[in-house]
């Protein structure tokens, strides 16, 4: 049994493949932000069955292959990929371990001078986050490598025995090791990383985390990850003891998969290891209907995280989290605070506001009844009637629609809301909501796709988590987005692409060489590289024959501050100039140019979970199962909703129309037009009328 776990902010997924039958199941139930390990523990006794489904878990039958069939017999071997947000919490809310830094005499403030780039350029208000590590836990040793990798001052080592002690006397629990041009001689920052072990200190050297040139950057990095890896050595820890897994995996922020141990050591790879998760398994969606430019947009609880596949995933080292650069490759997604539990408001200049402060899986939405006062998008996606109160959840989790009423009623009245003719004032309030939340979601699509110069209409937007179909039509008409595809699995398709993930491995190396340094000489500063991804791979059990080898450059031209990531070929100065002419509209061919790094990305491919289509009979669509009335933009509509698991292959519908899920619900607009694929993707054929606003 293969089983993929997501934790969000409101909900966490589950999805279960059983290699013996080859088909999935489902599983969702509400996170608990407390002790994000209980809701896993929780229902994985459930899965194994060891304990009985509880209020709020819901149990889904999605399509033939997504199917629970009840209660679950112990499994002798699981093999588990998780992708949590443990670490990103731990850094979002400074909660990770006490931490120190131990720098070259002379650098210890790095992380406070930081960069003079001014986020916010224009606000005179505006404050850096202060660093993780305070300056009284920012330590000096006196040592020296030049920048050509040469030792001019030798390391003491029986000064390490002083620093030790500061150490424990300041009750710190983690130490970060960042020494001046470690990347080209490790040598000072072994011997200190060793000792410091020996004392009992978590340790996170740079030549281990990041061994690349720019100062603030890698200190910064592997600040970080001193910072939340002991957090999630202890949670991993506990998950590994608890849940009896034979194999348990961590998702990372590549899209890739690692091993516990290295999750528990290397923390800051797992930083977005959910959004990751949901770009894998939309890209081998729709790639098997299809489809390979995407624009993916992944709307749960408590975000919304999209990204751009242009044919591919496309992977940065350009990322930042609370404002901090870490600098390990990651998926290139945008997130903002849009989900189904983002709270709606009026700001003191009497606007409405929806987010980025989220209600949760606790309290959660009004009408969750859980003590939530705030109204969020749920609550006004339930009183425009495009959610079924008595259907959420499965039935599983009724929803209270008096109480939701109520507080969209008094945000109206806060706000000073018009009514609109024939709407009650909590209806007026939903549809500015559901409007400001759209806004938000858009201008993020935006970012990734035509502020990069790419036209949204030559994309299909792939749409999943638990609110995305509720929202995602009414998203591509704004952009002219011809075409929407939504997986039966929409809900918990972060979850499956963790079980879709490969085992990959990022390896980097600054070497600042000329660009008509020969391919020979290249491919020999390339080759430790490709022996210790050869080395990691077997080590985690991946047979040759199924691993490949990705050897990148960072390139540019002498003088510029940033680089472009170029496949390692024999062409690769051509090859270096036609990108720069892509992401920047020129090239100067007789520019000298710089080899600033070299990467090689390991890969250890997996069986991944078969997406078997099924066969396409010529079928009447299914009666509807109600008819209510849903708020359209323009006013009341009597819409029929259809339960999703009777839409099979070939079925067809035309908006204004529901479909329920048990776990997520999608609404059609008036002219969209919808078609169920072989592989039960609900393929929304956007229409230009029943605009959203």
């Amino acid at each position: 049994m293969r089983i993929g776990i997501d934790i969000g902010g409101t909900f966490t997924d589950f999805v279960l493949f059983d290699e013996t039958t080859g088909t999935f199941h489902t599983q969702k139930t509400l996170s608990t932000p407390h002790d994000p390990a209980e809701a896993v523990l929780g229902q994985l006794s459930v899965i194994r069955g060891q304990g009985s489904v509880q209020k709020g878990t819901s149990l889904t039958d999605n399509d033939p292959q997504l199917s629970t069939t009840g209660p679950w017999s112990p499994v002798p071997g699981l093999s588990i990929v998780h992708g949590s947000t443990v670490a990103t919490n731990a850094l979002l809310e400074r909660k990770g371990a006490v931490t120190a830094l131990v720098t070259t005499a002379g650098f210890r403030d790095v992380l406070e001078i930081g960069r003079q780039n001014r986020p916010d350029l224009y606000d005179l208000f505006s404050r850096r986050p202060p660093a993780l590590v305070p300056p009284e836990l920012r330590f000096e040793v006196t040592e020296r490598v030049n920048y050509r990798g040469q030792i001019i001052q030798p390391l003491d080592p029986t000064a390490l025995e002083s620093l030790i002690q500061q150490l424990r006397a300041a009750g710190v629990m983690s130490v970060a090791v960042s020494l001046l041009f470690s990347f080209l001689d490790p040598e000072h920052e072994k011997i200190i990383a060793e000792r410091l072990r020996q004392a009992g200190f978590f340790v996170s050297p740079s030549h281990e985390v990041l061994p690349e040139f720019r100062e603030y950057e890698r200190t910064s990095t592997t600040v970080v990850n001193a910072y939340v890896s002991p957090v999630m050595d202890r949670y991993l820890g506990r998950l590994e003891r608890e849940s009896g897994a034979a194999d348990f995996r961590v998702m990372q922020s590549n899209g890739g998969s690692i091993s516990a141990a290295q999750a528990r050591r290397e923390a800051v790879r797992c930083v977005l290891s959910g959004p990751a998760g949901g770009v894998v398994g939309a890209r081998y969606v729709a790639e098997a209907a299809g489809f390979s430019r995407l624009l993916t947009f992944d709307m749960g609880g408590t975000s919304t995280d999209v990204s751009l596949c242009p044919g591919s995933v496309q992977v940065t080292t350009e990322a930042e989290i609370g404002g901090l650069p870490i600098r390990i490759p990651i998926i290139d997604i945008h997130t903002v605070g849009s989900g189904g539990g983002s709270i709606a408001y009026v700001d003191a200049g009497g606007a409405l506001r929806v987010g980025p402060q989220s209600a949760g899986a606790d309290p959660g939405p009004v009408c969750y009844g859980r003590g939530g006062q705030q109204p969020t998008v749920t609550d006004a996606n339930l009183i425009l009637g495009r959610l079924a109160a008595d259907h959420f959840l499965g039935g599983h989790m009724a929803l209270d629609l008096s109480a939701a009423e109520a507080a969209l009623t008094q945000l109206t009245q806060e706000a000073g809301l018009p009514l609109k003719r024939g709407l009650t004032p909590a209806q007026s309030a939903a549809l500015g909501v559901i409007a400001v939340v759209n806004a938000h979601m858009e201008r993020a699509l935006r970012v990734i796709s035509v502020q990069r110069g790419y036209d949204p209409r030559e994309f299909t937007l792939v749409s999943f988590g638990g609110a995305g179909g509720l929202h995602a039509a009414d998203l591509a008409r704004s952009l002219g987005i011809p075409r929407v595809l939504i997986p039966p699995n929409a809900a918990t398709l972060s979850a499956f692409g963790m079980l879709a993930a490969d085992v990959v491995k990022d390896y980097a190396q600054t070497i600042m060489c000329s660009g008509d340094t020969p391919y020979t000489e290249l491919e020999a500063l390339m080759t430790p590289l490709v022996e210790h991804g050869l080395a990691d791979l077997a080590a985690e059990g991946v047979p040759q024959a199924q691993i490949s080898l990705e050897p990148l450059l960072d390139m540019r031209y002498r003088g510029q501050s940033y680089e472009l990531t170029i496949p390692f070929t024999s062409t690769f100065t051509a090859d270096f100039h036609t990108a720069h002419a892509r992401a920047y509209g020129h090239s100067e061919p007789s520019m000298p140019i710089e080899v600033v790094n070299v990467r090689l990305r390991a890969t250890g491919h997996l069986p991944r979970p078969p997406l078997t289509p099924l066969p396409v009979q010529a079928q009447p669509t299914p009666a509807p199962f109600e008819t209510r009335q849903v708020i359209l933009a323009d006013g009341p509509a009597e819409t029929p909703f259809y339960e999703g698991k009777a839409l099979q292959p070939s079925h067809r519908l035309v908006g204004p129309a529901v479909i329920v899920h048990p776990d997520t619900t999608v609404f059609l607009g008036s002219g969209d037009g919808l078609r169920v694929d072989e592989y039960r993707n609900l393929m929304v054929e956007v229409g230009r009328v029943g605009l959203s606003r």
